[in-house]
């Protein structure tokens, strides 16, 4: 049997590394404008949340599979779990805090309520800012278009029948 020769290698000096400085972010939130000092890996969603107490927009899977964390960036829907707060530097973001207007719900808002599209809410904000950036979007849409455009927001209550018919009141169509 042979004997493995080893080296000795003396042991590398592993100095601790130190974490990396925060970050300045701006964001112009529900039209104000919030600069924070953020670590690079701080999620769109957890800067509102936890750094602005915005608690509307919500943490479900965290994931991107669910919808509940849906804002509008530039009036276009996200899912803020999948976005660093940093690559939004300078951007313009709805929550669901900022859709109504002195103290008016804001169309959907008021449809959803109108057509009891919620049973437990919690994917509601995600809901109605996804169809907000929907209805931005200007598409006339029929009910499978509609269903199809929403496909990423997850109702776990099986609210979606009035979902879509409160997206219809708030397009035009009852």
């Amino acid at each position: 049997m042979t004997q493995l020769q080893t080296t000795e290698v003396p042991a590398a000096k592993n100095p601790s590394l130190a974490p990396p400085d925060k970050l300045a972010v701006t964001l112009i939130v529900n039209g104000v404008e919030q600069t924070l000092r953020l670590a690079p890996w701080t999620t769109l969603l957890d800067a509102l949340r936890d750094h602005l107490n915005l608690t509307g927009t919500k943490k479900g899977c965290d994931h991107g599979q669910c919808g509940a964390c849906t804002v509008l960036v530039e009036g276009r829907r996200i899912n803020s779990c999948l976005t660093f707060a940093v690559m939004q530097d300078g951007a313009r973001i709805t929550t669901i805090e900022g859709l109504a207007r002195n103290g008016v719900l804001h169309p959907l808002q008021q449809a959803f309520t109108d057509h009891d599209a919620f049973q437990c809410g919690y994917c509601t904000p995600g809901q109605i800012c996804s169809a907000a950036g929907l209805l931005a979007e200007g598409k006339p849409l029929t009910r499978d278009e509609i269903r199809e455009a929403m496909s990423g927001n997850i109702c776990r209550c099986g609210a979606y029948p009035n979902i879509v018919a409160a997206i219809e009141q708030a397009m035009g169509r009852t």
